[in-house]
């Protein structure tokens, strides 16, 4: 099983390119900024543009915020206090994390480059992509025993009938995972730069189910729709939240905490599921 697994993820690799993802990453994207004062314009360029950058790269982010209205700009932010287009994205210094969730939800097309130039969206895109690859995982679990959904997988990007278990799926859409992670955190995606992630990676999918089988007791890995795509969710989650916490701050999840992250992100996983169980059976019936 193990070296099926193997086989098919070495096979799936030559289909995942990490240059793609580096030169997504690598756009540059302008930000314009509308204040009604020089003080609040230093403000939001400070939150933008944190003092705690180096010299040369605050020096850059600064350069892509453009002050005022520009049409080649990307994305238009503007104080709260201003009367502003239908387009742009309202600014209030008091709860400025609210400006970029809403911003990653309506441009997800830059959310990646977004993160990788401007540090405040660092950590909510990076979070928002652990979140959506967990629950594709989730999803391909719960497809591939209900065949008549799998039509549904396309907008994963990858063609279910390429892989004969779902391990070997699970690795290479963490692996896929940990390319984005890394452009998102300012550092260069690829297979020899992250050689180690990878490794480990392909490693845990193995292991993770062993710890999936003590937490679950007696409903083992292929038994239970709820279960296997909880089991799902809750490995991805745990490789992506240690892999962001790397990136961020240098080191990633002990033991413990994995095994804890692992837990809770379990008991949401099945929730998840049940949500996604519940909205393929309607399609079902009527096919």
């Amino acid at each position: 099983m193990a070296f099926a697994v193997l086989g098919q993820v070495k096979q799936a690799l030559s289909n995942l390119k990490s240059k793609e993802v580096r030169e997504r990453a690598e756009r540059p994207v302008c930000i314009g900024l509308v204040a009604a004062s020089a003080e609040s314009m230093g403000r939001m360029e400070t939150y933008f543009a944190p003092p705690h950058l180096s010299p040369n790269r605050r020096a850059e982010v600064v350069r892509s915020l453009i002050r005022g209205s520009h049409s080649n700009c990307d994305i238009e932010i503007y104080e709260s206090n201003l009367l502003r287009p239908r387009h742009a994205f309202s600014f209030d210094p008091d709860s400025p994390d609210d400006c970029i969730r809403r911003i990653i939800r309506a441009r997800e097309d830059l959310a990646l480059p977004l993160a990788r130039q401007f540090f405040p969206f660092r950590k909510p895109v990076s979070h928002h992509m652990i979140r959506s690859v967990a629950k594709e995982n989730a999803l391909f679990c719960l497809a591939t025993a209900l065949p008549d959904v799998v039509p549904g997988l396309a907008s994963l990007g990858w063609a279910v009938g390429e892989f004969s278990s779902d391990a070997a799926f699970l690795t290479m859409n963490q692996i896929r995972m940990a390319f984005y992670l890394a452009g998102a955190s300012d550092r260069r995606p690829g297979y020899r730069e992250q050689r180690s992630e990878i490794a480990s990676i392909v490693t845990g999918a193995f292991g993770w189910r062993a710890l999936a089988r003590e937490l679950i007791g007696k409903v083992p890995f292929g038994g239970g729709l709820i279960p296997k795509a909880g089991i799902a969710y809750a490995g991805t989650f745990v490789v992506g939240k240690s892999l962001e916490r790397l990136y961020r701050l240098g080191y990633g999840f002990t033991r413990e905490e994995r095994k804890a992250v692992y837990e809770e992100a379990y008991e949401h996983g099945r929730q998840i599921a049940g949500m996604l169980l519940e909205n393929m059976r309607p399609r079902r019936a009527a096919s």
